[in-house]
């Protein structure tokens, strides 16, 4: 099977894949963070579990674009630069400042499972970009697609990676336990972070303009749009003064 053929039956199998882990999550919660418990599996430390868990997108992505057609076109190193800004972040500074008790865990089977889905993820966007895709030109840059994508990008970044500070400052060195937070897009949803992630791959999906980053902006909402719903619910059941105002995930919608 030539390879082109074998990326679009892939794409189909994770539209789908994706479609039924968000029916999934809507019932049952991933057992990890504030919902962690008991019954699956043996478990890594937060920190490791999370390094490992996002490893694959840089490395995945990485040698893809290494091994790719077009490594240094000026489009494929601004799109490699996007992927960084995100995943630098969250694969090698992120784990190292969460604050709160140490000795949380996550289930083994967790940290696998993102895993395998981050390696599929990564060839699905890096084979596009840099193979299969024929390379974008250096015009695409100035392309109205790219240039709305991009910002579109850039600000989902930015409320994701404010919304994390936020979650990590209300805790003062060596404080365990859950407080409400506040500031930010924290004045309108519970969970300002996963919507910034949901901005932020819409903003990529429109910037690459491909079914391969149409595809992860569906995984992004997929995942994290019932996590939030749950957290959302945990709020509110926690804490008698949670402001009712908030939303779950999208302001004044949902």
């Amino acid at each position: 099977m030539a390879e082109q053929a074998f990326y679009d039956q892939l794409l189909i199998g994770w539209f789908a894949l994706a479609g039924s882990v968000f029916l999934i999550l809507l019932f049952i919660s991933a057992p990890y963070g504030r919902h962690a418990r008991g019954g699956w599996g043996p478990t890594v430390s937060n920190r490791l579990g999370w390094i490992i868990m996002e490893a694959p997108t840089l490395i995945v992505f990485d040698v893809l674009w290494l091994i790719g057609d077009y490594p240094t076109s000026a489009a494929s190193l601004v799109f490699a630069a996007m992927w960084h800004l995100h995943y630098v972040n969250r694969t090698l500074i992120f784990p190292f400042r969460i604050r709160g008790d140490k000795d949380k865990r996550m289930p083994a089977l967790v940290m696998l499972m993102g895993v395998i889905f981050n390696c599929g993820n990564g060839y699905v966007q890096a084979r596009w970009i840099f193979t299969l895709s024929g390379g974008y030109p250096t015009e695409w840059l100035a392309d109205p697609r790219f240039l709305v994508g991009a910002a579109v990008f850039l600000t989902g970044w930015y409320i994701n990676l404010q919304a994390d500070d936020i979650l990590r400052n209300l805790r003062k060195p060596g404080e365990t336990g859950y407080k409400i937070p506040k500031g930010g897009f924290y004045r309108w949803v519970s969970c300002p972070n996963y919507f910034g992630e949901v901005v932020e791959w819409t903003g990529w999906a429109i910037a690459t303009w491909s079914i391969g980053g149409l595809a992860f902006a569906f995984w992004t909402f997929a995942n994290l749009v019932p996590r939030a719903l749950t957290n959302h619910k945990w709020y509110r059941d926690k804490f008698d003064d949670y402001p009712a105002e908030r939303r779950a995930v999208i302001p004044y919608v949902l």
